[in-house]
Formats: structure tokens, sequence, C-alpha cells
């Protein structure tokens, strides 16, 4: 029997993004809320909407998010990388579209440890000679 929702897991720094994509009107609500209420700002709703503005369905897909973990940034980061997945799963060929614009690829950075007996990950305490 096949899935009703499609689905993909998108992940950025410490954030974790289950993505549910069903057929609807272009409605994104991110944790029971719209994505951009819970976003806050306009340069990470547009991250959000980069895959779909990519294959040119921005109206054509609804999507159930649940997100968990990080910042933000790195939430806006995990989501869109959870909606490209999900709409490959959807339909192979948007992969053509997607992959060129580097939505299929996970962003691997984090934030560097901090050493112990320093101040900071790469800050060190003043040298002195005497």
């Amino acid at each position: 029997m096949p899935s009703l929702f499609k689905n993909g897991t998108g992940r950025r720094k410490s954030a974790v993004a289950r993505v549910y994509l069903s057929s609807g009107k272009g409605k994104i609500t991110v944790n029971g809320k719209d994505f951009r209420k819970y976003l806050c700002r306009k340069t990470l709703a547009n991250v959000v909407l980069e895959p779909l503005e990519a294959i040119d369905k921005i109206e054509a897909y609804d999507f159930n998010i649940n997100v968990r973990g990080g910042g933000l940034t790195g939430q806006a980061g995990a989501i869109r990388l959870g909606i490209a997945r999900a709409l490959i799963e959807e339909n192979i060929d948007y992969r053509s579209l997607l992959k060129p614009g580097g939505f299929l690829r996970r962003d691997s950075r984090k934030v560097e440890r901090k050493k112990y007996g320093q101040p900071g990950a790469r800050k060190r305490f003043q040298f002195s000679k005497r």
C-alpha cells in the first residue's frame, strides 16, 4: 500500500527537521504554526521556500514539519534540506532541478567545541614572556 505522505529528514548544525509532504495548496506549518510566524525573519522564510522556487511548484504541496534542536537559522536550513528530500521522494525528476542549486547537500558545519583551560574554541589567554 503506498504511503499517503512523502517524507524527508533534514539536518543542520544541531537541528533536525521531519518533513511530511502532501498535495495541497502551498500551506507550510512548522511545529503547528505558520512557517513565517515560526521563523520570524523574512530571510529564513525565503531559505525554506528555495527548493520550491527551484521546481516552480510553490503552491502545489502542503508541508507539515516537526523541527527540534538548534536555533532558528539551523532549523531553517534543516527544513530546506528536508523539503528537498521529500520532493525527490514525490518525483525523482525534481532531482535534476534541485541538485545544481545545492539543495540536496547537508551543510555539515557545526560549532567548534571550547577547549579546557582556554576562554573559547580558538581564543587563547595572552602570552606573557615574563
